[in-house]
């Protein structure tokens, strides 16, 4: 069985519930994973949803871009970057509470956009791919600057998985032939290009670096906006119509 049924059906289980309730069913909530020693918000939260809207929309959006990912490179690959986005959330909204998969999803699509940067000699049509591949991801992560989304999630897990696409995603480059199948005396080429071994090592070094630093900072009970006095513009831009608030 497919893990996104699997996902699907726990989901299902787990998300109407009142808004009241979300906080003892596993929200992600800053002061519970700081001060409460619950650590275990960071992943529980993305099981949760605050109404039917709410779940159908990642459901669907989960679908169309999960499924393909799966088929190509397995559960396996895919259930690690699952579970990112909360802890850039958890340093920059400490006075709400957060739920759903929409940085995992977020994330999906940084997947495929470094799946599509680092395999870049082995497909054709590639700047239209990447061309559309960034204007979707350009209007979503322009929807999280609405009030009551949590666009930190969004990106949080936008930048971590397309870091790990980098590490998990590589393919051989067009025309590699394994040794096995060569005749003796056959040159063997590279299976991967240099750019691809070089884009996995910065990538594992800003994905190390970056958790480290999150991790520290949120453990130690810093707030992100200390450190960045216009990041609040990234979640919600006040206008005419709407105030952020905090």
């Amino acid at each position: 069985m497919s893990w996104l049924i699997i996902a699907s059906c726990v989901i299902l289980c787990c998300s109407f519930s009142s808004f009241f309730r979300l906080e003892k069913l596993g929200a992600l909530k800053w002061d519970k994973v700081v001060h409460g020693n619950q650590a275990w918000r960071l992943i529980t939260c993305i099981w949760l949803h605050a109404g039917v809207i709410h779940l159908l929309a990642n459901m669907l959006s989960l679908i169309f871009i999960g499924i393909r990912l799966e088929q190509q490179f397995g559960f396996s690959t895919l259930s690690v970057p699952f579970c990112s986005g909360s802890v850039l959330s958890s340093l920059f909204i400490q006075r709400s509470i957060s739920v759903a998969a929409s940085g995992a999803l977020f994330g999906l699509l940084g997947l495929m956009l470094s799946e599509l940067l680092t395999n870049w000699t082995i497909y054709t049509n590639k700047a239209t791919a990447l061309i559309t591949l960034t204007v979707i991801i350009v209007i979503n992560l322009a929807m999280g600057i609405l009030p009551h989304v949590d666009n930190f999630a969004h990106i949080g897990g936008f930048l971590t998985d397309f870091l790990i696409g980098f590490v998990l995603l590589l393919r051989p480059q067009f025309g590699w032939v394994g040794r096995k199948h060569l005749p003796a005396g056959a040159r063997v080429t590279s299976k991967h290009k240099a750019y691809q071994y070089l884009f996995l090592v910065i990538a594992m070094v800003l994905l190390i670096a970056g958790f480290t630093l999150g991790l520290v900072m949120l453990f130690r009970g810093e707030n992100g906006h200390d450190h960045c006095s216009w990041c609040h513009y990234l979640s919600c831009v006040p206008t005419s119509k709407w105030h952020c608030g905090n």
